[in-house]
């Protein structure tokens, strides 16, 4: 049976792709072979968040259809970032996230996945929804032009209701 994601994308590193902007291609052409992309939202170029000192962003969102089940679509979107060149080392701001850190500095591609259908899911290795996506106007904004009525499975509320709700800053 299949589901759909909506995943994030960003990069803000030039790589053996190109530019960010074929950065973000080369991941979404990498996202199909799990399923079918559905939507692809427009690419925005966006300051970085929490560890500043970096190159700005450009950052996407897109609907994939997929068989894949949550953690193992996840580890096949951390497949796409390894094999794409992104390393995640110490360099940056480390965030505490479960039992481990993740790391904000500079990326060739970064892809997190934001919803899973409806599923509510809080393991070591995966947080369904993503926990930090209704604070994030880089998230939001791509998601919103493609998937506005995505309903957030714990807070109740839309993506462009959540959209509406963040500050110009945040």
């Amino acid at each position: 049976m299949s589901a759909l994601a909506a995943i994030a994308l960003g990069s803000n590193l030039e790589s053996r792709f190109g530019d960010r902007e074929a950065n973000l291609r080369e991941a979404v052409r990498r996202i199909d072979a799990l399923g079918e992309v559905r939507a692809v939202s427009s690419f925005y170029d966006t300051e970085p968040v929490g560890y500043l000192e970096q190159p700005r962003f450009l950052n996407a969102a897109l609907v994939l259809e997929t068989e894949l089940k949550p953690g193992a679509l996840m580890q096949e979107l951390l497949g796409v970032e390894r094999a794409m060149g992104r390393e995640r080392t110490r360099v940056g701001a480390a965030i505490a996230v479960g039992k481990g850190a993740t790391f904000k500095g500079p990326r060739v591609i970064d892809l997190d996945l934001l919803l899973y259908g409806d599923w509510v899911l809080w393991s070591e290795e995966l947080m369904l929804p993503h926990p930090a996506m209704a604070e994030r106007r880089f998230v939001l904004e791509p998601l919103a032009e493609i998937a506005p009525a995505w309903m957030h499975p714990v807070l109740g509320v839309t993506v462009r209701e959540m959209l509406a709700g963040l500050g110009r800053d945040s």
